[in-house]
């Protein structure tokens, strides 16, 4: 899914996690999950905002030549108000957009 396009909410919310936990049975298992894909989020918009801001780097000594870069001001801004990884990443396991499975309980079930 694709960060820019996400339903997350900007802010935090509490969720009940017995009910997150539905589909796992593990609470454990399902904020295993959810912070995985959350760190895959994260490198993905730290990847983006670098790409970005490459584009305005200053590669001069002088440290005296400061300016306001309005462009880069507005990207920053943008990267800012984005809902954090961790409220993308629930809102993904709540939609069921993440795959994912289990090595160990798919080879007991091969097993058994």
């Amino acid at each position: 899914m694709d960060y820019r396009k996400t339903t997350a909410p900007a802010n935090t919310i509490t969720r009940d996690m017995i009910s997150l936990s539905a589909d796992t049975g593990n609470v454990y298992e399902t904020v295993r999950i959810i912070s995985k894909r959350s760190n895959q989020i994260s490198v993905e918009i730290k990847h983006d905002l670098e790409n970005k801001l490459q584009e305005f780097a200053s590669y001069s000594d002088n440290l005296e030549e400061v300016f306001e870069n309005r462009e880069q001001i507005e990207i920053s801004r943008y990267f800012e108000r984005l809902p954090k990884a961790t409220l993308i990443a629930t809102q993904e396991y709540i939609e069921d957009e993440i795959y994912y499975r289990n090595p160990v309980k798919e080879k007991d079930n091969f097993e058994g």
